[in-house]
């Protein structure tokens, strides 16, 4: 079954004639939306006025309507003018603009004639992906870009609700176009989200989205692999079989037109195409022109862009967490995850720390405080690092006994220093060298059948005594208030007695 059309009735449209001809060229030849848009609704009200008890409002508006696709296809496909004066191939105005929001990790301000796209780029964890509940294969992404069309960007009032049929693919589309060009989540272990808001619309909103995107993501430091932009091609066809093929249509050449191709893409290739055709067909020669006038037009606005940014900035946003990623033994993901997550959560405590484990032993740890993420990383390497017999630690004293003291060298790894093995010299007293809490080097010496670690103090001050021009008060000034007080006590024999002269 045929959808009905409707028709136009010709003596409206004569009646018309009068009124709409000689005023709709005068309207149509205004260069900004805005007065073009204002004049034409002055010659609706005109129209209405003066013809309003003759004919219905439906049918004297239809007539216009009518008049106006007329004009403009006419005028393109006969004399190749378009409605603001440029050529079929001509692109309007660019400006670019990066960083204008200081606060936000990455910002680009893009505009083609009157579209004006803003785009902000956040950062985030790998733990913040969007989770998806399809019934696809993929289970959350690590991209998303939102598109937001307020009622403001078109002239209008009305109330914004949910993301309607528009926001939802427009968005999609600029995340297809995007996400080539994005770092392997192994390289970039982060979220990004953009979000494009359209402050003003005069056509090809996403594509100058997808321009104001790659200039966002590049402002925020995130390493892509090249710049993308975007252009929203068009065509009008006669009856004849002639056309023409616009590039950079705006708002009314789509509404008139028979074609928006939408084509994006970096210098090289292609990343996403969308058509939206309003014929029963179209040839693979429209297509292959409007493929071939759409590159010229993308390597055109690409240079533009360039002029403003060339390339990823080298570092990302000082406000972007920052976020490291190591691989540890999966075995030893217990250790870092501990009975019930306690472990994990102690670092999470104590460093304010993101961290992520995957089952593979990838571990993602991010903060916005660099210092904060090194201590974490440092805190699990210490867990999931194996003690080496000779290697020297920097621990800390967390028990003491008569015959030693505990020393923890890293996070849960403990070991024993003998009281024979806490100085160079007899001590008497373990209370005497150290106490819980101080900071000590000491050297793995053994581990024994039952994984019980020996370490001493004694054999860190005979490595440094061996070192030319070192000093064990330099290098181990906790130490030499010790050291002071064997060199000051009185000599011993080798009996323990103090020489108090010859025995009688």
């Amino acid at each position: 079954m045929e959808t009905p059309v409707s028709e136009v009735n010709p003596e409206v449209i004569s009646a018309t004639s009068p009124i709409v001809d000689d005023r709709l060229t005068q309207a149509l030849s205004q260069p900004e939306k805005l007065q073009r848009e204002q004049a034409l609704s002055s010659l609706k009200k005109e129209l209405i006025e003066a013809l309003g008890e003759s004919f219905p409002e439906e049918a004297l508006i239809a007539a216009l309507e009518t008049k106006v696709k007329a004009k403009i296809r006419g005028n393109l496909l006969e004399t190749g003018k378009r409605i603001d004066g440029r050529g079929l191939s001509d692109i309007r105005a660019i400006s670019c603009e990066v960083g204008i929001l200081p606060r936000t990790h990455g910002s680009a301000l893009f505009s083609r004639g009157q579209t004006q796209i803003l785009t902000i780029t956040t950062l985030g964890s790998i733990r913040q992906e969007q989770q998806l509940d399809g019934l696809g294969l993929e289970e959350s992404k690590r991209f998303i870009h939102h598109y937001n069309f307020p009622p403001f960007s078109g002239g209008e009032v009305k109330r914004i609700g949910s993301p309607g049929r528009r926001e939802i693919g427009h968005g999609a589309l600029v995340e297809r176009a995007i996400a080539p060009v994005l770092p392997k989540d192994e390289d970039f272990p982060y979220t990004i989200r953009l979000v494009s808001e359209v402050l003003s619309s005069s056509g090809s909103t996403s594509m100058a989205s997808v321009c104001a995107s790659s200039l966002s993501l590049m402002d925020a430091g995130i390493p892509i692999k090249a710049a993308v932009a975007g252009v929203a091609m068009g065509v009008v066809t006669g009856n004849k079989g002639d056309y023409v093929i616009l590039t950079d249509i705006e708002g009314i050449e789509d509404a008139y037109g028979d074609m928006d191709f939408k084509i994006a893409g970096t210098a090289k290739g292609i990343t996403a195409i969308q058509l939206d055709i309003k014929l029963k067909g179209i040839s693979t020669e429209i297509l292959e022109k409007a493929l071939n006038q759409a590159r010229q037009a993308r390597l055109s606005i690409l240079e533009t862009m360039q002029q403003t940014i060339s390339s990823s900035r080298p570092e990302l946003s000082r406000y972007a967490p920052r976020m490291y990623k190591i691989t540890i033994d999966p075995a030893k993901i217990g250790a870092v995850i501990g009975t019930g997550g306690k472990t994990i959560r102690s670092i999470i405590d104590e460093t304010k720390a993101s961290i992520d484990v995957d089952n593979n032993g990838t571990v993602i740890i991010g903060s916005p405080n660099e210092a904060a993420a090194r201590r974490a990383i440092q805190i699990i390497e210490g867990l999931t690092k194996e003690v080496e017999v000779g290697a020297t630690y920097t621990g800390k004293v967390t028990r003491l006994m008569n015959f030693g003291a505990m020393v923890e060298i890293a996070p849960g790894k403990e070991g024993l220093v003998h009281i024979s093995e806490l100085a160079d010299y007899r001590v008497s007293k373990v209370e005497d060298v150290v106490k819980v809490g101080d900071e000590v080097m000491v050297k793995v010496i053994g581990i024994d059948e039952l994984g019980r670690i020996n370490l001493s103090r004694r054999a860190v001050f005979e490595k440094l005594s061996q070192v030319p021009g070192a000093s064990v008060k330099d290098s181990l000034s906790k130490d030499y208030p010790f050291r002071k007080q064997r060199e000051t006590r009185p000599p011993q024999n080798k009996g323990g007695y103090h020489n108090r002269g010859p025995r009688r």
